[in-house]
């Protein structure tokens, strides 16, 4: 049986328990993850400050060079790393090619850090005084990552805190942990020093071990939102800053006007797409009135019902099984709940078995129309195949819909009304927005962050906003001596001459 360990230093470490690693689409057993603890996480910290100081003084150029090297090797290995995430996530081949391209493009961007770290120097503020401000890197940095994208959202933290000159405790899920291995190995190969970058894997004694050590500086977390409002909770009141990206209930507005065909295909992917498992997948369609919702369901469920489920390993298939037991349990069980509350099963992938494979984790796509707040399906954050419509009576219904829920991670809407669409993105109380764009998930060089309980900390995740929370700002003011004195002032200092 293939053992998933720790790398620490760039060696590999056995020490912990472990726990077995699943492959979805099978349900059989496919490796053992070794799970660590505090002393773990403590050598890994030790390691990681260690490497710090000689990481941190080489010129961002040089750091740069290891995000080019990495750059090339991920695209020339996208496959099999492809094929590593789908073995454990269950993901197609496709869906897990994306993940590599998206976290490919933090990677390019975190190869300007030369352009990125670049401070500002403003001469002559006073008489002979000159003042210059630079951004230095904190030190130790950690990452708590998700099952749901195991390659992507590592790579959303890992370049970035690097090219800024800190080094790294990666701390995956114990779900799919091989990814993280991986993505080790591939800076190894790029010509990344051992200890900048090492990998603890375990559960919530980790993870508690990370938010409480006194020489890790920072923390970057993705789950859901008890959990990110538990480690922000945590890692603030030990000192450390923080980003916890929470869940989301993302709602796609469709108005009159818009072109159901694009806006049915377009929620197919963005609600069913990795088997809804993402925080920015579509799982509430808002037709605006009610020949829109009938027209809308009228081309959706044709479409869910002909979605081909089946193992990453067969090329033709749209959706792969979800990530365990457990959790497709709960998700059928939330659909019970929802037609019992009144909502309409339009499309029932409840029950789902493929030959061959009838032991893996098989939900199919349902869609369920007259879904209403207050509902189990609408007020929880599903995070499978489930797609509700809600429908509202008018374009100000369905703006209301959307704020009074309490998460804020995306939106959408399509339309073909200009106005009605610059209304929107303007007006709507989300942290990304989409115009006729299902899953707007910025690019590499913008900024990734959600508002409300979707997202807790002040800076969003990769881009520029990645450069301001793994560095600090320090100003500088100098004047060199002319032989004048004029004797103390006391008096606030000024820089009037």
């Amino acid at each position: 049986m293939k053992q998933i360990s720790h790398i620490i230093g760039g060696e590999v470490v056995t020490d912990g328990t472990t726990a077995p690693v699943f492959n979805p689409a099978t349900g059989r057993q496919s490796a053992d993850v070794l799970l660590g603890g505090e002393e773990i996480v403590e050598r890994a910290v030790d390691v990681a400050t260690n490497a710090h100081a000689d990481w941190a003084a080489l010129p961002p150029a040089k750091r740069a060079s290891v995000m080019y090297a990495l750059r090339e090797i991920m695209r020339a290995r996208a496959d099999e790393i492809a094929e590593t995430i789908s073995a454990e996530h269950g993901k197609t081949h496709d869906d897990a090619l994306g993940e590599v391209t998206r976290a490919l493009e933090v990677v390019e961007f975190a190869s300007s850090a030369p352009q990125l770290l670049k401070g500002d120097f403003s001469r002559e503020v006073a008489g002979g005084v000159d003042t210059y401000a630079e951004r230095q890197p904190l030190g130790v940095v950690a990452g708590i990552t998700p099952f749901n994208f195991p390659f992507m959202v590592p790579l959303w933290m890992i370049p970035m805190a690097l090219a800024c000159g800190n080094t790294f405790v990666l701390k995956p899920s114990e779900k799919d942990p091989s990814s993280a291995n991986l993505i080790h190995d591939l800076f190894t190969e790029a010509g990344l020093p051992p200890g900048v970058l090492n990998v603890v894997h375990g559960a919530k004694d980790a993870v508690d071990a990370i938010l409480d050590h006194k020489d890790i500086t920072a923390i970057s977390f993705v789950g859901s939102t008890p959990i990110a409002e538990y480690v922000y909770a945590r890692g603030c009141a030990s000192g450390k800053r923080v980003q916890a990206l929470g869940g989301a209930k993302n709602h796609m507005v469709v108005l009159p006007d818009a072109d159901l065909d694009q806006a049915a295909d377009a929620l197919m992917g963005a609600g069913f797409g990795s088997a809804g498992e993402r925080c920015m997948a579509i799982s509430v369609a808002v037709p605006v009135g009610e020949e829109t919702a009938d027209r809308l369901v009228e081309k959706l469920a044709p479409r869910v019902r002909a979605m081909k489920v089946g193992p990453a390993t067969d090329n033709e298939v749209e959706m792969g099984p979800l990530i365990n037991a457990p959790h497709r349990d709960r998700v059928a069980r939330l659909i019970d709940r929802g037609e019992k509350e009144g909502a309409k099963v339009v499309v029932d992938g409840r029950g789902l078995a493929l030959q061959g494979y009838e032991d893996g984790y098989w939900l199919g796509g349902t869609l369920l129309d007259h879904v209403r707040p207050g509902m189990s399906v609408y007020d929880e954050e599903i995070f499978g195949p489930v797609l509700s419509v809600v429908r509202a009576g008018d374009y100000g219904d369905a703006v209301e819909l959307i704020h009074n829920n309490p998460y804020a991670n995306g939106t959408a809407i399509f339309t073909r009304d200009g106005d009605a669409a610059r209304n929107f993105a303007s007006r709507i109380k989300v942290g990304m927005v989409g115009v006729n764009v299902p899953i707007p998930v910025p690019v590499g060089y913008h900024s990734f962050g959600g508002w409300k309980r979707s997202s807790f900390g002040a800076h969003g995740i990769y881009g520029p906003e990645a450069v301001h929370f793994y560095t600090r700002l320090k100003t500088v003011t100098m004047r060199w001596p002319t032989g004048i004195r004029t004797g103390a002032d006391f008096k606030f200092p000024t820089m009037g001459s």
